[in-house]
């Protein structure tokens, strides 16, 4: 398995769609197999995605967010210093997985709280003029892209860890994640209604993403951990690669030049396997801490009127 991001543009840099036809869900979404695990007793929700597993697709999500040009260009050039990942990597998760918290437990009050600490941050990223690029931070479809890639990773390691959802399950699982998006600037209706829809959406939408030479860069890096420190790199550099090429569905793989075999494919459905077999004995206060701990820290934080990220 290879898991460097390709350096040499696959495209041109303009955020127009690809000449390419149409592509399938076994393109934009990873493979689950159906497994003989108990199915839940009640529908699923996005909130029961909290756990702390969730992470353990957080690079390929960042990867899959940065790989719509609008997206990538607008992490990579920006100057807003405080919450670039590359440069304060604790904090720009801590404040992600903050307005996940927001947004999945937090009541409207916090919501729009978290919403207007974002918007001061946002308000700082803008392309340039003449740039290859056109962004902008407040662009609605920007923003969709990325509360998309999000309800992308919440389902994908839910499957993973729980078992293949049937159509009925998945439908009441999408409808408690229009939140991701309507936290921010995305307004209720640009949500794809029923998740029928989302799929059409989302494999149109993954028509245009465009990995270039300096997006490719900033994602190299990524999976390379290179913003921490050097002993971490040793310690989790490794599984953190096998675990972000697993969780990148094939046609994003394609396009940053990402190899997986059929071997690496087994390996990665074997290690969910058992993680999900070991995770229905760790008791739930254990596996959801973080995000209970993070949303604790954003009402601490408003009570004292501090800074929320």
């Amino acid at each position: 398995m290879t898991t460097t991001a390709s350096t040499t543009p696959t495209s041109t840099t303009t955020a127009t769609v690809p000449p390419l036809p149409p592509l399938t869900t076994e393109q934009t979404r990873i493979h689950i197999s159906a497994t003989h695990r108990p199915a839940t007793k009640r529908p699923p929700r996005l909130q029961d995605a909290l756990d702390f597993w969730q992470f353990s697709g957080a690079a390929a999500n960042v990867a899959m967010q940065m790989a719509r040009p609008g997206v990538g260009h607008g992490v990579a050039d920006s100057t807003v210093e405080s919450g670039a990942l590359m440069v304060h990597p604790w904090k720009r998760l801590r404040t992600t997985a903050s307005y996940l918290a927001v947004a999945i437990l937090g009541s409207p009050e916090e919501k729009k709280s978290f919403r207007e600490a974002v918007n001061v941050a946002h308000r700082q990223v803008r392309s340039a003029p003449g740039a290859p690029v056109k962004y902008n931070a407040f662009d609605r479809d920007l923003q969709l892209w990325v509360a998309a890639c999000l309800y992308i990773g919440f389902e994908d390691s839910y499957q993973l860890l729980h078992g293949k959802m049937n159509p009925e399950q998945a439908e009441h699982f999408y409808q408690t994640s229009s939140t991701l998006g309507t936290t921010l600037q995305v307004p209720e209706d640009m949500w794809p209604s029923t998740r029928a829809e989302f799929d059409e959406f989302w494999n149109e939408a993954c028509r245009r993403i465009v990995v270039d030479e300096k997006v490719g860069a900033y994602i190299d890096d990524l999976l390379h951990l290179r913003m921490i420190a050097w002993y971490f790199r040793i310690l989790f550099g490794g599984l953190l690669r096998f675990l972000t090429a697993g969780y990148l569905p094939p046609y994003f793989r394609q396009q940053m030049g990402i190899e997986w075999t059929a071997a690496d494919q087994r390996r990665f459905e074997h290690l969910f396997v058992f993680v999900g077999f070991v995770n229905r004995f760790i008791p739930k206060f254990i596996r959801f801490f973080g995000t209970k701990s993070m949303m604790r820290d954003v009402r601490r934080r408003l009570r004292k009127h501090k800074a929320l990220i």
